[in-house]
This record gives structure tokens, sequence and C-alpha cells, in this order.
């Protein structure tokens, strides 16, 4: 096919996939959902990116950018219905990331993941702009920011910028780059894309823009307001909306700039229980409003998670715990080709690697600290409150005159402690994936719900009518506490709808004031909320990139089906 000659010319053709069985990673969704595609296209540079660009768009080819596809929603992948052909453009090969303005600030690229940032910033003694689960296995920090991602660092909020690098093709149907990275870099797209690329500008001199920022505006203010009935943050937040940030796709993204910040000297984690859910909305409502140092996190767990993650998170927590972060997307990869492989082979029931992890996991000794399976026995309802510098001791003497009347107690963890107990509530998010895939006979289903609750929500924790609790085998509830944006999974009993229970749950949602998704954004799944229509119309005019994203038109110019 001519399109797919013009595109191995640009890249290479070991960069250009076509087969469905190799395609098969980048066409299928973390948790769900898979579409076709004409091609896979992976360019190894921005000025390929570009080029590819442009002869997807001469040929009236539907354009899907992609990073790590560590989505949960569906959103980096084909749809159906399609009036054109798709072709999935994966950034990862594009890996550059530049520091910039003696390390306040980097130009992250389209393949440069958050766990990479992390490690390049903790070099100079500073740190990412924001932390998500997902850069264990190489989300990217433009994923992250065309997602509005992120959010668990209280002090800074959800993956943010105005200055970005991005291609968009207008309403005239062109093809545009558009400089908004503050740094003359050129007129034509090529100069400015070679100037960037060979880093041909003072790296140490980039100017302030006066209108445009790097990070989320006036956060700290709309965290602390714990009487609003609104939620904190959310991706459909017209707050957080403009140009790449919340684009989920409907720009070509080339690079953003993002703001760093400095490392704190020390930090401390206390570890919380209690029996009383309205204890720690108090403390939470106290904490927020009344310390002069705002934590860096606060992350919930309740106990039926603790326990189930404790099972079927095992072997994740002792690969993390025993090898590290680095080779999370490479055992991720090799699991995702063991798969495709057994696939073909009818002795092999899907998923074989999670199910013999599963089996191979009930034989290493229980990994978590004693005293936090103490509070386990004694507590329902557990909150790792991580303090930095001066808030150590705010938080330490607070604590500790809180608890001598409220119901509950807490411990100050020791490094190792801290490590494990943030690992178990990472490896939280897959327990439900891992127990729909090992009892895959009965035909479980889950529902995975994200949710932003009202900041002046005082009963946040969750009592579902006895109907709905009929229907549910399990609940794993866990999230971010200190800005109400909650993990709901629910596994339900076998037989019982998945759908139907969804729209029930929805609708006490709705009825509670809550937004959702919260941050792992619409997707496929959700219908985009209106301001979200809207940004993706105004940044894509013609529907050329990602189109159905948030169950719209698939159809070019936005026409019906």
């Amino acid at each position: 096919m001519a399109v797919v000659d013009e595109l191995e010319s640009i890249v290479g053709k070991q960069h250009v996939i076509t087969s469905k069985e190799r395609s098969r990673p980048y066409r299928e969704g973390y948790r769900s959902g898979k579409g076709d595609a004409l091609a896979v296209v992976k360019p190894g540079t921005l000025m390929e990116l570009w080029e590819v660009l442009k002869v997807l768009h001469n040929n009236n080819i539907i354009i899907l950018m992609q990073g790590a596809n560590t989505g949960l929603t569906e959103g980096s992948i084909p749809a159906d219905q399609y009036d054109r052909d798709v072709v999935i453009i994966n950034g990862l090969r594009i890996k550059g990331l530049q520091l910039i303005n003696h390390n306040r600030q980097v130009l992250a690229f389209p393949g440069t993941t958050l766990h990479k940032l992390e490690e390049s910033l903790d070099k100079v003694n500073r740190e990412p702009h924001s932390v998500i689960g997902s850069s264990n296995i190489g989300a990217t920090v433009v994923g992250g920011v065309n997602n509005s991602s992120g959010g668990a660092l209280i002090q800074r909020g959800p993956a943010y910028t105005e200055l970005a690098l991005y291609a968009q093709i207008d309403e005239n149907d062109e093809l545009k780059l558009v400089n908004h990275l503050g740094i003359d870099l050129g007129d034509t797209p090529e100069e400015i894309i070679q100037n960037l690329e060979d880093r041909n500008f003072d790296i140490n001199d980039v100017k302030d823009s006066n209108d445009r920022v790097a990070h989320m505006r006036n956060y700290e203010q709309r965290v602390r307001d714990v009487d609003s009935s609104e939620p904190t943050r959310y991706n459909a937040n017209p707050d957080e909306l403009y140009e790449v940030s919340g684009a989920a796709g409907k720009l070509a993204t080339f690079a953003v700039r993002m703001d760093t910040y400095p490392k704190a000297s020390e930090s401390q984690v206390f570890y919380i229980g209690t029996n009383d859910p309205d204890a720690l909305e108090r403390l939470r409502r106290h904490i927020l409003t009344e310390f002069k140092n705002l934590p860096v996190s606060g992350e919930y767990m309740h106990r039926e998670a603790y326990d189930l993650a404790k099972k079927y998170g095992k072997d994740s927590l002792v690969v993390i715990d025993t090898i590290g972060t680095d080779a999370l997307p490479y055992l991720f990869n090799l699991r995702a080709t063991a798969e495709r492989v057994l696939d073909h082979v009818p002795t092999f029931k899907p998923y074989f690697p999670d199910r013999m992890l599963q089996m191979m996991s009930n034989w290493i000794p229980n990994q978590l600290p004693k005293r936090m399976e103490e509070y386990r026995d004694k507590y329902q309802h557990y909150l790792q409150l991580k303090m930095e510098g001066a808030g150590i001791q705010e938080a330490r003497l607070y604590l500790k005159d809180f608890f001598a009347e409220e119901d509950g107690d807490f411990f100050e963890c020791t490094p190792h402690e801290a490590k494990v107990a943030a690992t178990h509530r990472y490896v939280t998010a897959s327990v439900a994936i891992r127990l729909e895939e090992v009892y895959q006979d009965d035909h479980v289903q889950i529902l995975p719900i994200d949710v932003a609750l009202p900041r002046n929500e005082f009963n946040w924790f969750e009592k579902l009518p006895q109907e709905l609790e009929d229907k549910i085998q399990y609940k794993l509830y866990y999230g971010h506490f200190l800005d109400h944006v909650m993990h709901q999974d629910y596994v339900l009993k076998p037989g019982v709808d998945a759908h139907e229970v969804k729209q029930e749950m929805l609708k006490i949602f709705d009825e509670r004031g809550a937004i959702y998704p919260a941050e792992h954004n619409v997707g496929h799944l959700y219908e985009a909320a209106p301001a979200l229509k809207a940004h993706y119309q105004k940044n894509d005019p013609t529907n050329s990139f990602n189109p159905g994203i948030g169950m719209t038109s698939t159809h070019k110019y936005w026409g019906n089906y």
C-alpha cells in the first residue's frame, strides 16, 4: 500500500507494524477495549513525527497519538465505526528530555516517561510536577498532560501546562505546527523542530512567559477550600483545559514545558488507623484549613482493599520491593508477549501468565510490616499521610492531640515501612483485574470507577442500598483522600450485569454531586462533558485526531454516524 510505503521510507520498515498480531499491544487497552488500525508507526525523532503527520494528513487518515498505552478507559486505542482508515503513532521512541533554566523546568518529548523524568531530576535534587501510579509501567509526561493526570501531590495538582509545541489540523483542514513553548526556535516547522532537537537555544536563559504557566494555577487555594460544593479536581474541569492540557490526543504534542520543584531535605510518613470514617474527615478538614504546611500526599485504603491487595498483589509488591520499578515496563511487555503467544495454544486459557503468578505468590511469605498488620486487625480505615520539612513536627504534634480524643491511632513509618505501604497502596489498582483473570471460569465482571467527591462532602465513605450490595462480591475502596478523589473498584457476583450496576452507581454519584471520571479521563467509556467536548472541537475542528473520544462522533468534521 502506498501510504505504508511512505511511512516506511520515513521511519524505516522495522518501525511500521501492519501485522494484526504484532500490533495487538498497541490496539488493545490496558484494562479493556480493542480496535483495528491500518498500521502502527513508531517515529524516532520529532522531525520523523512531523513527516509522518504530513503523510497521514495528505491521505485523509485518522491519526491516533499514543504514548505507553497505560490508560484505563481505552483512550489511546482505536474505537470503531470510523469513516476513514486509522494509523496509530506511538511516540515512545522519541525519548528526549531537556532540563532548562538551571533545572527549574523541563522540556519533555512524546516518549519521555515520568519515571525517567524522576530519575533525571533526582540527580539534581529536584522533583517532577506530579506522581502517578502508572509511572511504574512507563506512563509518559505528555500522556499525563493530555489527560490531566496525577494530582496526588496536594501542593501541585494535576499535570498541566500552557507551554507546548504541537501540531494541529485547523478549520481549513491545514496541518500546522504551533510553537507556544515560549522559546524562539525559528519560523518554519522544520526550523523549529531542528532547533529544538539540537538545543539550538540557551537552555539556561529561557524567558518566563507573562501570561502562560507550566503548573496548575491557584491549586493550594482550591484544595484548602473544604467548604466548596465542587470537587477539587477532575478531568473535565474547565480550569484544567488549555491546548494540549486535557487534549486527549486531539492535538499531536511534540513537547511540553513543565515546572520542576526542589526536593525536600526530609520527609515522614504517618500511618493512621481508625474505625470511624468521620474522624478521618475531621482530620482532613483541619489539616487542609489549619496546617501552615500542606501535606505532600494523603493516600487512603479500606480494610477489604488492604486484604485483597495482600493476596492478589503480593507478587507485584515483591517485584517492586526487590528490584525496583526500573524493570517494570520490560516485565509488563514480556507478560503481554507471553499472553499473545499462548493465546494461540488451545491448552492455555487466557491470561495464563497472571494466573501462574498468582498461584506462585501463594508460596511467598507475607511481605507487609508487623505494625501495618496490627493496624489491619484493629482498624478498618488507613491513611498514609506524608509530610516534609517543618510540616513533620506540625503533623506530629497535632496527631498526638487529635487521637487523644478521637477513635484511632498513628505511628511514624520507618523508610522501609513507608516504601512498602506506598507500594501496597499502588498494587491495589490491579487487584480487580487479577481477580477477573483468576476467576474467569466464573465469568466474574469488574466495575472500576474513579470519582471526585465534593470538597464539602462529610459523609465520604460509601453506603450502598442493600439491593446494590447484594450484587457485589468485593468492594475495593482506596484513593487520594485529602482532595476526595477516590478509586472504587467493584468485583461483581457471577451473573450480575456490569453495565446495569454501573448505571445505578453513576445515578448515586450524580445525586451526591460527585463527578466521574476523576483522573482516568473519559476514553471510550464515558461521555465527554460539554466543556470537555468543546475543548476537543476547538483543538481539532476537522475531527482528524482520535475521533470518538468521549463518545463523540468518529466522522470527519464531527458529522453524524
